[in-house]
């Protein structure tokens, strides 16, 4: 989800921004300091939702709710005030949500899985792949019966969508140990791995194509995803998927391009 928040005092942004780009569902956050710039980029640009403080100099946060509408109908809005009066004016805009300020990640991450419900948007696997590999379900680290299963997420993760076979799976997560590369290990694996995702509500990550297997990258909000389409974070200086071997591959293609 693509978010906007909107703040006349700096600090206060700051942390609504913060707040918000915790939530595991966010991908992309555009701050802004004033209505006028906010409607600017949203003739050019789409969200999905937005956190508005409602008392605004210039154009108030009512107001630009309003205009919002006007420009993405489908963007739910989200009002952030210190003034608990202001509700029912809020949700005379058809409003979503309203959260007294200071906001906490918790009560931004509850506004946002209301807003998904109401859109009927399928909840997201959050990846972490700079640093160590980590995955994170409605925003709790995921865990598997196996540490195997862990990496063989990695690697399809790394893969980007693209399918791999059950012998090119065994190959790259272990190489010419025999003792462990077979396909019944294999399969033991991917039902671990179907299990865990389906008991955190996230069961369309995994898909099987004739004899290959891919994740669903339109299902992953991941790191190295956004890295690529050109959103540069401070994390991607980690070595990337660093404790797996096989992933230095695509971590020496990130060095080299980072000293382009």
């Amino acid at each position: 989800m693509i978010a906007v928040t909107v703040d006349d005092e700096v600090l206060m942004l700051e942390m609504l921004t913060d707040a918000v780009a915790a939530s595991r569902e966010i991908a992309e956050v555009h701050d802004f300091t004033n209505g006028e710039d906010t409607l600017e980029w949203m003739k050019t640009h789409g969200a999905d939702v937005a956190f508005l403080d409602i008392n605004l100099r210039g154009i108030g946060g009512i107001e630009l709710a309003k205009e919002i509408h006007r420009l993405q109908p489908e963007c739910g809005i989200i009002f952030c005030t210190g003034y608990e009066e202001y509700a029912l004016q809020a949700f005379g805009v058809q409003a979503l949500g309203y959260l007294l300020k200071p906001v906490t990640e918790e009560a931004v991450q509850k506004e946002i899985d209301h807003v998904l419900e109401l859109k009927g948007v399928k909840p997201m696997l959050k990846v972490q792949c700079f640093g160590e590999f980590e995955v994170f379900g409605r925003g709790k680290p995921l865990h598997f019966k196996r540490r195997k299963t862990k990496e063989l997420l990695a690697l399809l993760v790394d893969r980007r969508g693209s399918g791999l076979t059950n012998p090119e799976i065994c190959a790259i997560l272990w190489e010419d140990d025999a003792k462990y590369n077979t396909t019944a290990y294999l399969n033991n694996l991917f039902s671990d791995l179907r299990s865990t995702l389906e008991e955190n509500g996230i069961p369309d990550v995994l898909v099987k194509n004739g004899n290959t297997y891919a994740v669903n990258v339109k299902m992953i909000d991941c790191d190295y995803y956004r890295y690529l389409r050109g959103q540069y974070m401070e994390q991607c200086r980690e070595e990337y998927m660093s404790q797996y071997s096989w992933a230095e591959t695509t971590n020496g293609i990130i060095a080299s391009e980072s000293r382009r």
